[in-house]
């Protein structure tokens, strides 16, 4: 239970045998499962490796210091088991939800399936909390959010895309409600940002891998420059360009573990909420959304990196969080790509664009505090990839858990 790869794969084989698949599919289905995860966490291990000497080198130069009892690796080592047991357990709650009430949600965004428990467990930890309370205590917020947050995105969600059969499961919620909120308020539908035609010499910035590696070249380039401790600094070019090519890499390994959990994850589940659970809604991850408005994904992603980039030199200069913050390049793409698209129905081009922007504000100050909370836990990872509703969730669980 404290393995994640092997309980993730439990969880996919008991999935397969309540729908009394075959041998061969057992066997498949187990084993591709346990691989996803084995994946999704090497090419998290590569991201935060490439990210991680720049938040030192930054924290070094400023004499800002942090706990590093813990990490992300060591976080799931230790925690691993009571992560899994609160996933097992808040599916159980969530399908409970969708069957009873009128929240008819069905999660179905394998890795975030995961990674929700996993912050909030380290929420709970944070705030004192451990053994059979921090299990149920977790899976009970992680089932809260599952049903939740898809179901209050659904009208933003219906109106950007025009299509009411799914939903959105992805940590970019809040970030993509308050981008409609103001796109509703400021924007203009008489301007669309589909309107607009991109220069195919721009086009490779919809990849988000190849875009990554560029900012996270240029990254290292201009740091290096400013900060004389950040590592490879006597090999600035290659040193540079490896870390932009480690970091689309470990991108593009973690994205490969994400398919190989949903494909197996999610029809271990689905077949069953089908059966129990009629009239309900799937919630799919935010790339789904990227097809119906692709020049908004790129729109956010422009003003989301803009935005957050120019909050978090001010923010680092002047120690308002009291800990390094870098550029958040993942979730300037995928979350602010979502409340772009939001954006961008409410309110067209300007909505797009000024939806994106109080996003990226917003994303900044999750980012800010619930770092500043995960001290002692994940606070690398939540520095990577916060900023969204993980970090939110994050902030909730350890206030709560320090109440309780």
């Amino acid at each position: 239970m404290q393995n994640p790869p092997i309980l993730i794969g439990l969880v996919a084989l008991i999935g397969l045998l309540l729908q009394k698949k075959g041998i061969s599919e057992l066997v498949k289905g187990t084993l591709t499962a346990s691989f996803g995860m084995v994946a999704l966490t090497e090419g998290v291990n590569m991201l935060t490796g490439v990210i991680s000497p720049i938040n030192t080198a930054f924290q070094k130069s400023l004499g800002v210091t942090s706990s590093n009892s813990l990490n992300d690796v060591t976080f799931t080592a230790k925690f691993g088991g009571e992560v899994g047991l609160a996933m097992f357990l808040g599916l159980i709650i969530h399908l409970i939800i969708a069957r009873f009430t009128p929240i008819k949600t069905i999660f179905l965004t394998g890795h975030m399936l995961w990674w929700f428990p996993f912050v909030i467990v380290a929420g709970g930890v944070e705030g004192g909390l451990n053994g059979w309370k921090l299990i149920v205590f977790s899976a009970i917020l992680s089932a809260l959010y599952w049903s939740i947050m898809p179901w209050l995105m659904r009208k933003f969600v219906w109106a950007a895309t025009k299509d009411e059969s799914f939903l959105i499961g992805h940590p970019t919620g809040i970030l993509s409600l308050l981008s409609g909120f103001v796109a509703k308020h400021l924007g203009n539908k008489e301007h669309s940002t589909e309107n607009i035609n991109i220069p195919k010499k721009l086009s490779f910035f919809r990849e988000i891998s190849v875009t990554g590696s560029i900012v996270i070249f240029l990254m290292y380039v201009i740091v290096s420059f400013i900060i004389p401790s950040l590592p490879g600094k006597k090999n600035l070019l290659f040193n540079s360009i490896n870390q932009g090519l480690t970091f689309a890499a470990g991108l593009l390994i973690l994205l490969y573990g994400v398919r190989l959990l949903i494909n197996q994850i999610i029809p271990a589940f689905q077949g069953i909420s089908e059966k129990l659970i009629p009239n309900a809604k799937p919630a799919f991850d935010v790339p789904v959304l990227f097809n119906y408005k692709p020049n908004a994904v790129l729109v956010g992603f422009i003003t989301a990196m803009i935005t957050s980039t120019i909050l978090v030199i001010f923010s680092d200069s002047f120690h308002i969080f009291h800990i390094m913050l870098v550029p958040l390049v993942i979730t300037s793409f995928f979350e602010c790509g979502g409340a772009a698209i939001v954006g961008e129905g409410q309110g067209g081009l300007r909505g797009s664009i000024l939806g994106t922007a109080s996003a990226a504000i917003l994303m900044v100050i999750l980012v800010g505090f619930s770092g500043t909370m995960f001290g002692s836990t994940i606070q690398n990872w939540i520095l990577i990839f916060g900023g969204n509703d993980l970090s939110l969730m994050g902030i909730i669980s350890k206030i709560l858990a320090s109440w309780l």
